[in-house]
């Protein structure tokens, strides 16, 4: 149901800009649309803090939404790593109202439940004089506390109500900067779509919470543990970074994923689920006049609360190169990154601009040089705002060597290709392709639903103003070869690199057998 967290390499998240008619119709954006699309999207901070978005596009009888929560895996707590992502495992647990056939009962037997994990985590945790036997009974009456109240749970509950009125689509991301919860609905189930997603935000229960926990463990082992490529991206983010939580293991570390508790939980939602930190858009067959007040109604109801102190951590200053090498039986694998500044950095566009010439398609200098021309990898590209850019992320480099190929090589052209940014300008034809390019990427980005209701969350939670949309187009048209050389040569340097690399190594052959041996 959940979406693949932190996969490499991860989507290039080319911001997006309104460049499309009220009909759907592709146009160049300027004031005159800009214009025209405010008749159609009304924003309203309600007084919980709350910011809702309804943009009108009424070509089909159908709605999408985008809710985004300003908190992702950086937001863990110190020892807690993965609790933010528990949050998309939790999404559609249900609430004191769905998924229970009795919650005041259930509501005491899951206080049961905490205490007895808090028990047996107590003496589970004790490094000197730990008792076997007394955790062997605590466990059992942990096991019992679970069990009594899984009596009270309707399985699935909330999807099923969700997609038996029409619901698709219906799923959850998590980040390092932010969590996500979305899906699309017949525009004439606005309402209960309106108190499903309330409850699900104001009212969660954390039912089988240790159940999902056991999930999340197993998909560590499959996604990183049993996985070359996750076990050297996670020491890659690790070694990138000695201070800011970016280097943490946004899934968890395996040792946090299991002690982290329901009541850990609780208190996670209860700092940064609360209105303030929460951005929501509708985007579809509804209108404002109409739906506003009943998304009032029902999402003015959440509890308000202080929006979160903003992180204070700020990465310090590479000064020398870092190097990981893995040696696996597996295929070889070359990564690199350098640190960069963030989203909101003059610059941003231009790492969009060096993104689109070194990794776009089969034009691209890196297929070019190393897949079609040099034949030494499977693929290679270049992609920035890993592993996030709410905070200063990385642009990466990546390389598959193919068979007879190092590493070393691949590394080698990728470093050439560097050089060759910072000490000769890009072609007119390279620069223009990028600027076209994005407008088309844009526009797909922006086609359905769904997509525009995601911008306009994603630009009002960063920006403050989801008209930054159009401000987007004119950062990527003012780039120019200047601009590209100029941060290639500030970036692209030895002191700010981190590299990762898998070695393959040849299995020992089984030794031979003796003569008459098993006789």
């Amino acid at each position: 149901m959940f979406k693949t967290y932190r996969s490499l390499p991860p989507t290039l998240a080319l911001a997006g800009a309104l460049v499309f008619g009220l009909a759907g119709t592709p146009v160049v954006a300027h004031a005159q649309d800009l214009a025209s699309f405010e008749k159609r999207t009304t924003v309203k901070v309600l007084p919980n803090g709350l910011t809702i978005l309804i943009c009108e596009r009424p070509e089909a009888p159908v709605f999408s939404y985008f809710t985004m929560v300003d908190a992702g895996s950086a937001d863990d707590p110190q020892g807690a790593s993965g609790l933010a992502h528990m949050f998309e495992h939790m999404a559609f647990k249900g609430t004191s109202e769905i998924g229970t056939t009795n919650y005041p009962a259930e509501k005491v037997a899951l206080a049961k439940v905490e205490i007895a994990y808090a028990a047996y985590d107590a003496e589970k945790r004790k490094r000197v004089g730990q008792d076997p036997k007394k955790l062997a009974e605590l466990k059992k009456t942990f096991d019992a506390a679970t069990d009594a109240a899984q009596k009270y749970v309707i399985p699935n509950a909330f999807p099923q109500i969700a997609e038996q009125n029409g619901a698709e689509g219906l799923n959850a991301s998590t980040g390092e900067d932010s969590t996500q919860y979305f899906w699309s609905m017949p525009s004439n189930r606005l309402e209960l779509w309106a108190y499903m997603e309330a409850s699900r935000i104001g009212d969660p229960v954390e039912r089988e919470f240790y159940k999902e926990r056991d999930v999340v463990q197993e998909e560590r082992r499959m996604r990183i543990d049993s996985s070359p490529v996750g076990r050297m991206v996670e020491q890659f983010l690790a070694t990138a970074y000695v201070a800011h939580p970016y280097g943490r293991s946004g899934v968890g570390w395996e040792s946090e994923i299991s002690q982290v508790t329901a009541t850990e939980a609780a208190a996670f939602h209860k700092k940064y689920y609360v209105p303030a930190n929460i951005v929501i858009a509708v985007v579809g067959d509804v209108k404002a006049s109409t739906a506003m007040p009943i998304l009032v109604k029902y999402f003015g109801k959440i509890p308000a609360g202080p929006k979160p102190e903003p992180m204070t951590t700020i990465e310090p200053q590479q000064m020398a190169e870092k190097n990981v090498i893995i040696h696996d039986q597996a295929q070889p694998f070359y990564l690199e990154g350098y640190h960069r500044p963030d989203y909101r950095d003059p610059d941003d566009a231009v790492y969009d601009a060096i993104t689109d010439i070194f990794s776009n398609g089969r034009t691209a200098r890196l297929y070019r040089t190393l897949v079609r021309d040099q034949r030494i990898a499977a693929t290679a590209q270049g992609f920035s705002g890993f592993p996030g850019d709410k905070f200063p992320g990385l642009f990466a480099f990546y390389a598959v060597p193919l068979p007879g190929h190092t590493t070393d090589e691949v590394a080698a052209a990728i470093h050439k290709e560097i050089e060759r940014l910072k000490t000769e300008d890009v072609t007119d034809d390279e620069l223009a392709k990028f600027k076209t390019r994005t407008k088309a990427d844009r526009l797909r980005g922006l086609a359905d639903n769904a997509g525009l209701a995601q911008q306009l969350a994603d630009y009002q939670t960063k920006f403050g103003d989801w008209r930054a949309m159009f401000r987007e187009q004119a950062k990527d048209d003012a780039v120019t070869k200047a601009d590209i050389r100029r941060v290639a040569n500030q970036v692209f340097v030895e002191s700010n690199r981190t590299t990762a690399r898998i070695e393959s190594i040849v299995p020992k052959a089984a030794p031979a057998a003796k003569n008459g041996a098993g006789q």
